[in-house]
C-alpha cells in the first residue's frame, strides 16, 4: 500500500470514540511507521461518540475522494427507546420528558415508519456539527444559547422495523447524506403521539461497504507491521 500516495481504509468505529478520535489514532501511528512527520488522512462521514460503525478513512491524495464517500448511501441499525425523550436525542443528555407509550402496537410503529420513506424535510439536532453563523450548533446549545436550525430535504429509501419489545424497537434505515438517526427517531416519537429518543446506534454500510470488510482500531498495529513489511521487502 502507498499511504502517502493515497489509501482506502474501513474501520469500525467503537462506542464513545469521536470520528478524528479515530482519525488521530491512525494517522499518529502511520506518521510513526513510515517515519514521516505529516501525512494527510481524513474520513468520509462523521458519527456520534454513542454510535459505532462503518467509517471510511482515506489517507494522502485519497482524501480528494472524501466527498465522493460521503454522498454514498448509508444504513443503520438504530435502538430507540419510546415514551422518552432528551435534549440530544440521544444517551447524551438526560431524559427530559416523559410521554404514554400504552397506545402504542407493533402494528401503529409499522404504519408510521412507512410515512418516512422518501423524500422528507427533516429538522437536524441543535446537538449537531450544523453551522449557525460560522459556529457549530452543538457549541452553542451545550453553552445554553438558543439555536433554531431549517429544515432540509433527504431522502430515506428504506425502513424496517426489526424488533419490538416496547417500549424498545431496533429499526433498519437506509438513507441519504445529511441524515440524522437521532431527529429521526425525534420525529418517530412524535408521530407516534409519545416521544423517542436513541439507546444504540449502528452504521452498518457506506455504499458498497459493510461491517464485516472492516478492521478494529486494535488491528492497526498489526495491519501497519504487514504493511511497511511487504513496502520495505519490494
Amino acid at each position: 500500500m502507498d499511504f502517502i500516495e493515497g489509501e482506502i481504509l474501513y474501520f469500525n468505529k467503537p462506542l464513545r470514540w469521536t470520528s478524528f478520535d479515530l482519525v488521530n489514532k491512525f494517522r499518529y501511528k502511520l506518521s510513526r511507521k513510515l517515519k514521516v512527520k505529516k501525512i494527510k488522512v481524513g474520513h468520509a462521514g462523521t458519527l456520534d461518540p454513542l454510535a459505532t460503525g462503518v467509517m471510511i478513512i482515506c489517507t494522502g491524495r485519497a482524501t480528494k475522494r472524501i466527498e465522493e464517500f460521503q454522498y454514498q448511501t448509508k444504513e443503520y441499525v438504530a435502538t430507540l427507546k419510546l415514551g422518552e425523550t432528551t435534549p440530544s436525542f440521544d444517551l447524551e443528555k438526560e431524559v427530559d420528558a416523559v410521554y404514554p407509550t400504552e397506545h402504542i402496537s407493533r402494528t401503529m410503529i409499522e404504519e408510521v415508519l412507512t410515512s418516512f420513506v422518501g423524500k422528507i424535510q427533516q429538522v437536524p439536532p441543535v446537538f449537531s456539527a450544523c453551522k449557525v453563523d460560522g459556529k457549530r450548533a452543538y457549541d452553542l446549545a451545550r453553552k445554553g444559547e438558543e439555536v433554531e436550525l431549517k429544515a432540509k430535504t433527504l431522502v430515506i429509501d428504506e425502513i424496517e422495523l426489526l424488533d419490538c419489545e416496547l417500549p424498545v424497537i431496533k429499526i433498519r434505515v437506509v438513507c441519504s447524506k445529511g441524515t440524522y438517526i437521532r431527529a429521526l427517531a425525534r420525529d418517530i416519537g412524535v408521530a407516534l403521539n409519545s416521544g423517542a429518543h436513541l439507546i444504540a446506534l449502528e452504521r452498518t454500510r457506506i455504499g458498497d461497504i459493510t461491517l464485516d470488510k472492516c478492521m478494529n482500531p486494535e488491528d492497526i498495529d498489526a495491519f501497519l507491521d504487514n504493511e511497511v513489511k511487504i513496502i520495505n521487502e519490494n
